[in-house]
């Protein structure tokens, strides 16, 4: 049976850009998809694809809870959540892909 890793991520279209929260039990397939526009939606629309920020969850109700948290969050809180972990806003993806 496939392993599940219950994460809430950010994606960005670049450095105080336009912003995408989501939650997924596979964050290598879901984000790959983000970045190759496999689905349409938001972040197709809108070039939302470096991986900015992303979380690690012991469940997915944890999980789906969190992004629930973040998504009311103002913008400015979201910014600092990413700056404070990845200053540079280097995209993350090489750091869980590898």
């Amino acid at each position: 049976m496939e392993e599940k890793h219950p994460t809430v991520y950010i994606l960005a279209s670049q450095r105080n850009g336009t912003l995408y929260i989501g939650v997924t039990s596979d964050p290598l397939k879901r984000i790959w998809q983000h970045r190759n526009d496999v689905v349409e939606g938001f972040t197709q629309r809108y070039g939302v694809h470096q991986l900015v920020y992303y979380e690690l969850h012991g469940s997915m109700d944890a999980a789906i809870t969190r992004e629930k948290q973040l998504k009311r969050w103002n913008r400015v809180w979201k910014l600092k959540l990413i700056e404070e972990r990845n200053p540079d806003w280097r995209d993350l993806w090489d750091e869980i892909a590898a």
